[in-house]
């Protein structure tokens, strides 16, 4: 009987990788097509990956708490010979992939965290990796074997095949040391980075490798929105059934914002920027010491009382972990609610591949000089961190002043929720 390949699938827009969370199958199980065989997390979604056949397991090749691409070998099944002559492909089609494998190299610069920290361990340059990932992607297969086999790593233009081994072969004399990392004592309580958390840390490194960094902040008086609110708070709660919270009113205001500022609603396209129509905004839900990050669809076109009952919803659905790929897929454009917590500033770290993300403050009652006379009013800061190679300070401040302008005109008079 044949053996047959599951590969880690694409679990949602950008994703390129999984951390397996814990296998549902082991070895000697026999599956169903479509059953679930493990439970694999990534930076936006926690999924489980179906089996692509009927059959035994026969060998399991990630580990749980390995993080693998998205393309890359999971395990093995074995499989009835009918099935496979079933979904057998021909020849012609056979040759036309391995071609497609050998010139596609459209993710050939896509490392991900994994790749990359092994690589700067052991001073390895990239470039000069053939990947056989995905599109060309570097795996980390690629990476140990560049480690292991030295001469086979291609010679970088400009410098010898003997230095470029000697390099590899004595990281020590590169003017970059290998990191060293804290020891625990005896009274230390060691907790294993696994999971979500293992998948959060590497996205986060990621993001601080790949995108250069910039930060604005402007505060805005929100008096008016304060009183409209909480005005209306309670009738709103009596007939929705749920929390009209002042998260609701800066997304809309930042939706109504990058319809009129679009190079915020863009991501990063290696040699290109792609600017989006829709204006899909993430927002990020805690739950314990998980993270994930939902998605309001076409923002712009709902109601402060449809984005309100969008937030309850999808956040809801995060704290009981019945996300679905189509809730964390298409984001734009990030608005994270930190006043949650009672910070009043704070820089953000972008989700990539987006270009900004715009941090949401404590509202705090502040003494403001008006017409030269001291006035209690409630005041909010608004942080922007933003992709340099994107965006420049001007647009940014633009946008800003925008949002500001926006917010500082919510009142009974301008806003109609209901």
């Amino acid at each position: 009987m044949p053996n047959e390949k599951i590969l880690m699938p694409k679990l949602g827009e950008s994703v390129t990788e999984g951390t397996i969370n814990s296998w549902l199958v082991s070895v000697g199980d026999t599956v169903v097509q479509y059953d679930p065989i493990a439970e694999v997390a990534t930076d936006k979604v926690n999924a489980e990956v179906p089996s692509s056949f009927t059959g035994k397991i026969v060998e399991i090749i990630a580990a749980e708490g390995d993080t693998v691409a998205v393309g890359d070998l999971m395990c093995i099944i074995e499989t009835a010979e009918s099935e496979i002559e079933s979904e057998m492909p021909s020849i012609e089609s056979v040759e036309k992939t391995d071609q497609e494998k050998v010139t596609d190299t459209s993710m050939k610069k896509r490392y991900s965290p994994a790749v990359l920290r092994l690589a700067q361990e052991h001073n390895i340059n990239l470039e000069a990796v053939d990947g056989t990932g995905l599109g060309g992607r570097v795996t980390r297969k690629d990476v140990e074997k560049a480690i292991s086999e030295p001469q086979a790593v291609k010679t970088e233009v400009g410098n010898t095949e003997e230095s470029k081994t000697a390099s590899l072969q004595n990281p020590v004399s590169q003017s970059k040391a290998e990191p060293t990392y804290a020891s625990a004592g005896p009274r230390d309580i060691e907790i294993p980075v696994k999971g979500v958390r293992k998948v959060i840390a590497d996205h986060m490194v990621q993001s601080q490798q790949e995108i250069p960094h910039a930060w604005m902040m402007v505060e805005a008086d929100v008096t008016n929105l304060v009183n409209y609110r909480n005005k209306i708070k309670k009738k709103f709660k009596d007939q929705e059934g749920y929390n009209l919270t002042f998260f609701a009113f800066f997304v809309k205001a930042v939706a109504q914002a990058l319809k009129e500022f679009p190079s915020l609603n863009s991501t990063w396209g290696g040699n290109r920027i792609i600017q989006h129509r829709d204006i899909n905004l993430s927002f990020a839900v805690a739950k314990d010491d998980e993270l994930f990050v939902p998605v309001i669809k076409n923002a712009d076109d709902l109601s402060i009382k449809g984005i309100a009952k969008e937030i309850h919803e999808l956040a809801g659905r995060a704290r009981d972990g019945k996300l679905t790929t189509k809730d964390i897929e298409g984001g734009t454009f990030t608005v994270n609610n930190t006043g949650s917590f009672g910070s009043i500033q704070s820089m953000g770290i972008i989700n990539h591949p987006q270009a900004a993300i715009l941090q949401v403050e404590s509202i705090v009652k502040r003494p403001v000089i008006i017409n030269d006379m001291f006035a209690a009013r409630d005041m909010v800061n608004l942080c922007l961190s933003l992709d340099h190679r994107i965006l420049d300070g001007l647009i940014c401040g633009k946008f800003m002043a925008r949002v500001k302008e926006i917010l500082e005109n919510i009142s009974e008079e301008t806003a109609q929720v209901f």
